[in-house]
């Protein structure tokens, strides 16, 4: 029989709800008791919250990250032909939402250090059927909003921002500083469970500074209606429910703790990996500060290092394994949208790779075990 070590959790979500059963428990229990279970005043009440945490945008919650994205690019006007810049390295969901609603996703270069949206790649893509730019804050910390802007500005494209890793990431710019989820005309975010903030399953909220966005994003994420089956255009069934809404805002209001927690966490990570040779760690770009959704390296030889992980027990993740203009349903969905031309993202792709990582970690155990 095989002495194989035992894994500890990637992301430790079991500590996170002990230390916070207690309010846990009777905030669930009050939206049980209550008997309201869609929409109502908790969700109001969670919508209010993450506004005011976010500097005074307008909110949205809806089902899911995937969904908010879809939501959000309905709202923006995408129509079938429609080109969307997207960045090539990252999870699927912008791309996918650009190709299910008939636009053609082109796929834009990485930042080899910060691994984020490259704006001159994103420059070399802009053409006359291009509409917009969807910006990910990818492994916690803010793209270059500030650059991405003046594209935007001068070529007359929307920015939607996927902060789906990133809610309580802050980005500095001309001395102001500003958080995640406020730089898109219009911007999302994900609650799915080993998120920063995250509940336990499914969910999602829009995030906007212009009154009418916000007012046509709720009501298609209400089927299109804002009376009772009175539906003046097409939409989706977008809520979020009450229970998830419930661990939501108990888990915001210990948030900025857990954000300087997962900081010190990461310090530690980059101390050990600062004496290894080859190993870089994602750079955090000067004026971010990063949630550390993930705490992500370049592996040399991944391999090998992998191997080494396996041996004491430390599970990993690789996000992401591949570039999205490889992806076999961008050729048929996208029209062929597999062409471009991304070296960075495809040297990322066979280096990267992520440690277990939270505010409840024990990272100082993760760094023994690997010495």
């Amino acid at each position: 029989m095989l002495n194989l070590p035992i894994m500890m959790p990637f992301v430790n979500l079991s500590a996170q709800r002990d230390a916070y059963r207690q309010e846990l428990e009777k905030a669930e229990k009050a939206v049980l008791d209550s008997g309201c279970y869609i929409g109502g005043p908790e969700v109001q009440s969670l919508e209010r919250e993450l506004s005011a945490y976010c500097g005074g945008v307008q909110t949205v919650t809806c089902g899911s990250g995937t969904q908010a994205i879809e939501i959000a690019l309905m709202v923006l006007g995408l129509e079938p032909g429609d080109q969307v810049i997207v960045p090539d390295f990252t999870f699927i969901a912008p791309a996918e939402c650009v190709a299910k609603l008939g636009g053609i996703p082109d796929f834009a270069d990485i930042d080899p250090k910060t691994l984020q949206i490259d704006p001159e790649s994103v420059k070399n893509l802009v053409g006359p059927k291009t509409k917009g730019i969807i910006a990910v804050n990818l492994f916690g910390q803010c793209a270059p909003y500030e650059a991405l802007r003046k594209i935007a500005d001068q070529h007359g494209l929307w920015i939607l921002e996927d902060s789906a890793q990133a809610f309580g990431a802050t980005y500095t710019a001309g001395g102001n500083t500003h958080r995640a989820c406020t730089f898109g005309d219009i911007s999302i975010t994900s609650f799915y469970p080993s998120k920063p903030l995250g509940c336990y399953g499914d969910g999602g909220a829009i995030f906007t500074a212009n009154a009418e966005y916000a007012d046509r994003a709720r009501l298609i994420a209400n089927h299109g209606s804002r009376e009772r089956y009175r539906h003046v255009e097409i939409g989706v069934n977008g809520r979020l429910d009450a229970l998830q809404t419930a661990v939501l805002r108990v888990k915001l209001r210990h948030l900025d703790r857990e954000l300087e927690q997962r900081r010190q966490n990461a310090k530690i990570y980059d101390v050990f990996f600062a004496g290894l040779s080859g190993f870089t760690p994602q750079a955090i770009a000067a004026g971010n500060t990063s949630t550390y959704a993930q705490y992500t390296v370049l592996a040399e030889n991944r391999g090998e290092f992998i191997a080494r992980l396996n041996a004491v027990g430390i599970p990993y993740c690789i996000h992401y394994p591949m570039p999205l203009h490889r992806q076999a349903c961008f050729d048929v969905a996208a029209g062929g949208a597999n062409s471009a031309n991304c070296p960075v993202t495809e040297k990322i792709c066979r280096q990267v790779i992520s440690l277990p990582f939270c505010a409840f970690t024990d990272v100082k155990g993760v760094v023994e075990k690997l010495r």
